[in-house]
């Protein structure tokens, strides 16, 4: 049986539904990408926080991500 990823956000237990693809300037290379993954409620509110920031690179729905993950 294979589990559900669970969102990302603090004291969040639903299942995940995208990924959030980011990283941070000062201390990753370019091409490295860190992911957190996010229900559809806080997609949004993740999303902001890393964008503010400049970190956020890429939103794609968790299934996308898992194929692509596959390919490579």
């Amino acid at each position: 049986m294979s589990e559900t990823p669970i969102c990302s956000a603090k004291g969040c237990r639903a299942g995940a539904v995208w990924v959030l693809a980011w990283n941070n300037p000062k201390i990753h290379t370019p091409e490295r990408r860190k992911t957190w993954i996010a229900c559809e409620e806080h997609r949004e509110h993740l999303s902001q926080f890393l964008g503010v920031r400049g970190f956020l690179k890429d939103v794609v729905p968790l299934r996308e991500w898992k194929d692509s993950a596959a390919d490579r």
